[in-house]
């Protein structure tokens, strides 16, 4: 098989930051806070990258949405092993109200343009947890998908993935071209070498805009607020059950 990935990277807070709301409850604070790779993201290159090395595929291509810093986030895809990638640049008022569904119309445009095998995305972003782009991607590319995988193999024109769902595990056997998301257990990231790093500042990375995708990104949705988790309350220690009954039943649990 010699077919091309695509690859969905994105640039979040990471994941080791604490994260800080901005005064007004507007959104959470990005100005001078450390940025990388979503770290399902990462299984998602890592798997694309093997599927290479086995000479499954012929080509995998890095795409991130996003401001100019997001090249950082591509060359940290380019260094593990990702041949080139494309850039497609959102910024201003269109970056702060980017989603699932507009990224989902981007990343369906590249694949057409691409003529992509398989898109390969992490199941879900670590800042704000949609767990959407790939679902909607598919759905966009009328592809079949292979959500929340935990293994991957090619048979022929076919993928079997192995799910992780919530009674165990679910295999599944779709044919290609299909829209892949990972999961955890995918596998390990390998950590990008010196030499490698200094190789990806040579691969090439595409610019592109939205409107050249002919992509709207127009969004239907308006976040109102955005507030800290409520601080957790101290608990208290009962002697009997009796007095827990009563607890629960004066804060009106029971």
């Amino acid at each position: 098989m010699s077919g091309r990935v695509l690859v969905g990277v994105k640039r979040v807070i990471d994941y080791a930051v604490k994260i800080r709301v901005k005064p007004d409850n507007s959104a959470v604070v990005t100005d001078g806070v450390k940025h990388s790779m979503n770290p399902f993201c990462e299984i998602a290159v890592e798997e694309a990258v093997k599927l290479k090395e086995k000479k499954l595929v012929k080509e995998v291509v890095a795409v991130s949405c996003g401001p100019q810093q997001s090249q950082e986030t591509i060359r940290t895809a380019l260094a593990m092993g990702a041949d080139r990638g494309i850039h497609v640049e959102v910024s201003g008022k269109d970056y702060e109200s980017l989603g699932p569904l507009q990224v989902s119309k981007i990343m369906a445009a590249l694949a057409k343009k691409e003529e992509a095998q398989f898109i390969i995305l992490g199941k879900q972003a670590i800042d704000d947890d949609c767990n959407q782009t790939g679902q909607m991607t598919a759905a966009l590319l009328d592809w079949p998908q292979g959500t929340f995988a935990s293994e991957v193999s090619l048979e022929g024109d076919k993928v079997m993935v192995v799910r992780e769902i919530d009674g165990g595990l679910e295999t599944i056997r779709i044919n290609t071209p299909a829209v892949l998301t990972a999961d955890l257990r995918l596998n390990t990231p390998r950590y990008a070498t010196l030499p490698n790093i200094m190789k990806a500042k040579k691969k090439k990375i595409a610019n592109v805009k939205p409107a050249d995708l002919g992509v709207d990104l127009t969004s239907r949705l308006e976040v109102l607020r955005v507030e800290e988790p409520p601080q957790r309350q101290a608990g208290m220690k009962v002697e009997t059950v009796e007095d827990l009954v009563a607890k629960l039943r004066d804060a009106g649990k029971v």
